[in-house]
């Protein structure tokens, strides 16, 4: 398989005026975007970057986010997008933990870059996309100063890291996930034949590009020779506008931003009939918000996705066949699909790893090309979880059922997902561990209409500290998605004899009126 920056050369000389992105009021072909790329990689190479070396990124959705996507890899480098919800401290432990030498950001961040600057050893040169009145390298004088022939090109091997993007572990610690030329060159044709594209076809890409399905997406549209639209952030009434006047065809959206769909006027006034699949997707949908999504468009298909950044993505997907609560087969609005044909699905008990029998709940094992490279500079974390035999460690639990369609039943290791973002109890307790008044704690999910899931933090006090107060401490010092939206006080936290939380024990009532444990 060619690198994924010769198929952007390749789509450029085939089609150099049909558009790549449009991204706000800009608008750029493919000759174009395959120019901006080789400045950027130019300016790159001329701060010192080459093969192996990281970029980190922390912006909203925006042209020059995929143009450093393309122009890191032009040179061999690595882009590792930062989550732009974090907080400074987290946004710290990434970009140093990933060595980066170059630390691009939106104009929204430069607080966060201001605040964290003097903490990155690593960072040789800090770059700006825009806004006035800061001290940092401003982006387009940076990029404009380098001549379009770009440097000599590194020719990429297929397990070559195309990017890094970071996923929570368990410790509370992000790890740097890395997947290659070779992942994406897996994932992505079959994506475009189950997602029924031509290169006629207009592709959004409104999730953040920090997370797996806004950089998969963003990748797409340059491996599929199509037009993309970017959206800088996932506001229902900009991705409506955006669809209308550009006249998309393909998105994928989380069930939260479907429910939101329905909720906004402005939506509701837009023409959307261009749309002819929408891929939802990191949270399972509720029947109520599916029924009212279907409504709002009668014209559109439907397909649920599910995969993880480790599996650059999708490895099942739900057929839009499927997707009618009326039809022969109701239940299977509750799966998660049927396997890609690149992936392989085992269900496991995790204490043996022996296969267990369809409909028996245990752990999603996948193996496949799209099966990340490994955790960056985390050998231990990486063996774990890639086994000798190829096979992934989900984290997932969840059942086969007797026709393949793969059913995601709870968590192996407590995540909880809050509309589209994971969150590791163990970090949002270790926040809560540090306050003088709490003596112990746990994290749980509960179930939350709006976001499927929310935290709650059950603490046990030496002193009355009001819960807005607990809250605080925590949003001081964590991205706000990931703080509890409620407190309540406990005598004790229940654990078993080895002081491990019985966590099963402490969510069980307030999903005992629920389908399934997790949302």
């Amino acid at each position: 398989m060619t690198g994924l920056t010769d198929v952007l050369r390749e789509r450029a000389r085939r089609h150099p005026d049909r558009v790549a992105y449009h991204a706000g009021d800009t608008s750029v072909t493919y000759a174009e975007f395959d120019r901006r790329v080789d400045r950027a990689a130019a300016a790159l190479a001329a701060a010192g970057l080459g093969p192996g070396d990281r970029v980190a990124m922390l912006d909203k959705n925006s042209l020059e986010y995929v143009e450093q996507l393309f122009a890191a890899a032009r040179i061999g480098a690595v882009q590792v997008p930062v989550n732009y919800r974090l907080a400074p401290d987290e946004v710290a432990y990434i970009v140093g933990n990933a060595r980066a030498k170059v630390f691009v950001v939106g104009p929204e961040f430069v607080p966060v870059l201001d605040a964290v600057a003097g903490r990155l050893e690593h960072v040789a040169l800090s770059v700006v996309v825009g806004g006035e009145g800061h001290g940092h390298t401003d982006y387009d004088a940076w990029v404009g100063a380098h001549d379009a022939a770009a440097p000599p090109e590194h020719v990429p091997a297929a397990g070559d890291v195309f990017a890094q993007l970071y996923s929570s572990g368990t410790t509370g610690r992000p790890k740097g996930v890395m997947l290659t030329h070779a992942n994406y060159g897996t994932v992505l044709p079959l994506a475009a034949t189950l997602w029924e594209t031509s290169e006629d076809d207009v592709l959004m890409t409104a999730m953040p590009m920090y997370h797996i399905a806004g950089n998969i997406l963003a990748v797409a549209t340059i491996y599929n020779g199509m037009t993309g639209v970017i959206t800088r952030e996932p506001d229902p009434a900009r991705i409506a506008r955006d669809v209308e006047r550009h006249r998309v065809t393909h998105v994928f959206l989380v069930p939260v931003l479907l429910q939101f769909l329905q909720l906004v006027p402005e939506v509701g006034a837009a023409d959307l009939s261009s749309l002819k699949l929408v891929l939802y997707g990191a949270s399972p949908i509720s029947e109520d918000v599916l029924r009212g999504a279907m409504r709002l468009l009668p014209g559109t298909a439907f397909m649920q996705v599910y995969g993880l950044t480790e599996t650059t993505g999708a490895i099942t997907y739900l057929p839009p066949e499927d997707h009618d609560p009326d039809g022969p087969h109701p239940e299977r609005l509750r799966s998660a699909g049927l396997p890609y044909a690149c992936a392989e699905i085992r269900v496991v008990d995790p204490a043996t790893l022996a296969d267990v029998p369809a409909g028996e709940v245990g752990e999603i094992l996948c193996r496949g090309g799209m099966n990340l490279s490994g955790y960056w500079d985390l050998p231990d974390a990486t063996a774990a979880a890639l086994l000798p035999d190829g096979f992934f460690r989900t984290g997932d639990a969840g059942y086969l059922d007797a026709d393949g369609y793969v059913y995601i039943h709870d968590r192996v290791k407590d995540m909880i997902i809050s509309g589209g973002e994971n969150i590791y109890p163990a970090e949002v307790e270790n926040v809560l561990m540090s306050h003088p008044a709490v003596t112990d704690c746990a994290v749980i999910g509960v179930p939350d209409e709006r976001w499927g899931e929310t935290p709650k933090a059950l603490v046990v006090l030496d002193a009355d500290v009001p819960e807005a107060d607990l809250i605080a401490y925590c949003r001081e010092r964590l991205a706000h998605f990931k703080c509890p939206s409620s407190v309540e006080r406990r005598d004790a936290i229940p654990r078993n004899p080895t002081g491990k939380i019985l966590k099963r024990e402490l969510r069980a009532p307030y999903w005992t009126d629920q389908t399934r444990s997790v949302h």
